[in-house]
Order: structure tokens, then C-alpha cells, then sequence
């Protein structure tokens, strides 16, 4: 009689699933995961060290570069830790231009994820799809920083300058002839907050689209329902956060239970799934981007209305303007010394967190009083989520991995921070 002996083997880093940089290492018997023991390592920058070497506010480019879909969010969370250890008030114009670039980041995030999840189960038009609404979200950023990515837009004390008048234009060119580029310009002609209106009034259909293509569609509940379920006790004692958590029926979001900026104004639902299975939390994903248009749509209605200072005016935080800068001695001398030497952080330690879209997203920053942090660590929600695949993918085929990977929402420059 044949001996019956389980297999080992890697799956990724080079499996497309496996997203570049994941090695999960299967213990099979047949088909069946007996065991999966997640490798990390592959893509690891040592950003918490690097952040020891450099001043306060050099380190906020870093924070883009950890969960390389959520960039404002990450940078949200570290400004709020730096603020609190100064004691240092954002002007309200600024928070709600934060909060509305934490929903414009949080839609981008869920797209990015709906599409790859279902492009890695096999359904190939998906991703076409949200990659169109993710162009115009992109453009957003850009508009704003100048950088469709890495945007470096939150400072301690606010955000690096005022929402643009006008959003930048197509042109003609060999690729695209005088027709195409009117109509892509349509809705480019007012400022920024009018771009935005824009889409938030066409996103709700697009939403509809998403959800023709797959919350009815066969093969998607054949794929995810049942899959990688967790109960609510397990999503708690896991340290799950976010979608994660709250696909379980844990009703926990800190937009709502611990408020930061202006969440507690806003006027919106916090979407919780029942089954804790793979379609639960993409369920809770899809109304989580309708949940955030809500948010954005209330934030354009505010900063139409009420024009004012995006950053504080202390100017041992955050540069003088530069028309003082250039005809008044004193300002040169804080703009030199905020450059040169950085901002002297007091004394002391702070956890601070945002609603990330992945979950709780927590900067703890210890300060010994001087220009650079004495140490950052981070509370990254893709880590705890990854360790528990071995219990989420125990008894389950090897097709059903790349569906928990996918509902994961893993991203590895925060879990290999």
C-alpha cells in the first residue's frame, strides 16, 4: 500500500497571487492546507530605523512608501502623533481637507483591492474597470501635491498648501486627437473641489457596475462565500481591525468610537458583515466606498463655504509664508532654522491612530526633546492580519489561499515595515 505523506511547498514570491514579495510556505495533504507559515522579509526597508536619522518632518515621505495604497492615511497617522507631542492645533480648514483626502484615499485603496481580489480569483474585467475611477483619483492627488503616488501632502500643523483652482488639463498629442481631449477636459474646467463633485455624483453608478460584474455573480460566491471565515471572538483575540474585523459583525471603526479631525461632524454609516467569510468583507468594502463619497460630498459642501489657513501659523512647526519669508528678517531666520535644523519635539511618547483602510493604522512615537524622533514604532494593520493565515487557511484547498491573500487587503511595505 502506497504511504501517504504531505507535501511541502513554497507558494510565491513569484507566484502573481503572491503579490511579489510573500513566500507562504504550504504544508499540504493532496490539495488541503494542513499548514501555511507566512515569510516576510523580501521587501524589508527598515523605515522605523531610518526615521531615528532623519528630522520630524523628512520622515513623512516614508510614511507614503508603507502602505503604497493608503499613502495619505499613513501620513495622516504620524502628523497627528507629532502634533500631539507639541501640542499643536490644525486650523478646521485643514482637518476637513484631511478627513476628505482620507475618504478620497480610502476609495482608492478599496478599488485597488476589489479589482486585484478579483483578478486573482480569475475574473479579468474587474480590475479595467476600477482603474478608471482610480485615474481621476489619482489626478486628485496630483492636483494637489504633484504626485499621483507619494504625495508628501500632510505636515505637523495641517497640510503643505491650499486646494488648487483649477485641475491641469489634456492635450492634444499623437495619442489623443482634439475630440478626445475636450471631452476628457469636461469636467476639468472649474477647480479641484468641482473635479471632485463631479465624481462623487458618477460614483454611485460605478459602484452599481462592480456589483453587477460580482456580488451576484456565480463563481464569485462559489470562490468566497464560506471561505476564510472568522468568528468575532477569533477577529478580536487576532488583533483584526477594519473590514477585517468588521466583516465579522464587530461594529468597531475609530472614525466613530475615538474621533479625530472633523469625523465627528460627518454623517455616515459604518457597513458590518454577518458570515466573517471572504464575501461578507468584500460586501463591507463595496459600502464602505459608497460610505466614503457620503463623507466627501459633506466635506466639498464645508470648504466651499468656508475659505482659511491650511496650516498652523506657528512658525517653529511650519514655514512662514514665503512672501514674508523674502521681505522680513525674522521669518527668514524660522523658514532657515525649520529647514536646516527641524522641529524641536518635547519630551515625551504618543500613540496616535487613524481609520486606515485597512484597519487601525497607529504611529508610537517616543521624542527625547530633540529634532529627530528617539523612536517610531508602527502599528501596521496588514501584520496581524497576515499572521493569522495559517488559522484561516487551515482545511482549505490550495485555490482558496489566493482568495484569503486577496481578502486580506495585504500590502507588504507596512507588514515589512
Amino acid at each position: 500500500m502506497a504511504e501517504i505523506r504531505n507535501y511541502t511547498i513554497n507558494f510565491g514570491p513569484q507566484h502573481p497571487s503572491a503579490h511579489g514579495v510573500l513566500r507562504l510556505v504550504l504544508e499540504l495533504d493532496g490539495e488541503v492546507v494542513e499548514r501555511a507559515d507566512p515569510h516576510i522579509g523580501l521587501l524589508h526597508r527598515g523605515t522605523e530605523k531610518l526615521a531615528e536619522t532623519r528630522t520630524w518632518v523628512q520622515s513623512v515621505p516614508y510614511m507614503d512608501r508603507l502602505d503604497y495604497v493608503s499613502m495619505m492615511c499613513n501620513e495622516h497617522a504620524y502628523c497627528m502623533a507629532i502634533e500631539r507631542l507639541l501640542g499643536v492645533d490644525v486650523p478646521e480648514r485643514a482637518q476637513y481637507i484631511r478627513v476628505m483626502f482620507d475618504e478620497v484615499t480610502r476609495i482608492l485603496n478599496h478599488l485597488l483591492n476589489i479589482g486585484t481580489h478579483a483578478l486573482d480569483i480569475g475574473a479579468m474585467t474587474m480590475v479595467l474597470y476600477t482603474f478608471r475611477e482610480r485615474e481621476d483619483l489619482m489626478d486628485v492627488y496630483e492636483a494637489v501635491s504633484g504626485a499621483r503616488m507619494h504625495a508628501a501632502y500632510y505636515r505637523p500643523g495641517g497640510v503643505y498648501r491650499d486646494l488648487p483652482d483649477q485641475m491641469p488639463q489634456y492635450e492634444v498629442s499623437k495619442w489623443k486627437n482634439a475630440e478626445t481631449v475636450r471631452q476628457l477636459n469636461e469636467t476639468r474646467q472649474g477647480s479641484l473641489l468641482d473635479f471632485l463633485e463631479d465624481f462623487t455624483n458618477r460614483f454611485p453608478k460605478y459602484c452599481d457596475e462592480y456589483e453587477t460584474l460580482l456580488t451576484d455573480n456565480r463563481i464569485w460566491k462559489q470562490r468566497t462565500v464560506g471561505i476564510g471565515v472568522v468568528t468575532p471572538e477569533q477577529a478580536k483575540a487576532w488583533g483584526f481591525t477594519g473590514a477585517m474585523l468588521r466583516g465579522s459583525g464587530v461594529a468597531w471603526d475609530l472614525r466613530k468610537k475615538q474621533p479625530y479631525e472633523v469625523y465627528d461632524r460627518m454623517d455616515f454609516d459604518v457597513p458590518i458583515g454577518k458570515e466573517g467569510d471572504c464575501y461578507d468583507r468584500y460586501l463591507v468594502r463595496m459600502e464602505e466606498m459608497r460610505q466614503s463619497n457620503r463623507i466627501i460630498k459633506q466635506c466639498i459642501d464645508w470648504l466651499r463655504k468656508n475659505p482659511g489657513p491650511v496650516i498652523t501659523s506657528n512658525y517653529k512647526v511650519a514655514p512662514p509664508p514665503r512672501e514674508s519669508m523674502k521681505s522680513n528678517m525674522e521669518e527668514l531666520i524660522h523658514h532657515f532654522k525649520l529647514f536646516s535644523e527641524g522641529i524641536h519635539v518635547p519630551e515625551g511618547e504618543v500613540y496616535a491612530a487613524v481609520e486606515h483602510p485597512k484597519g487601525e493604522f497607529g504611529v508610537y512615537a517616543v521624542s527625547d526633546g530633540a529634532n529627530k524622533p528617539y523612536r517610531v514604532k508602527l502599528r501596521a494593520p496588514g501584520f496581524a492580519h497576515l499572521a493569522a493565515m495559517d488559522e484561516m487557511a487551515r482545511g482549505h484547498l490550495i485555490a482558496d489561499v489566493v482568495a484569503i491573500i486577496g481578502t486580506m487587503d495585504v500590502v507588504f511595505g507596512e507588514i515589512d515595515r
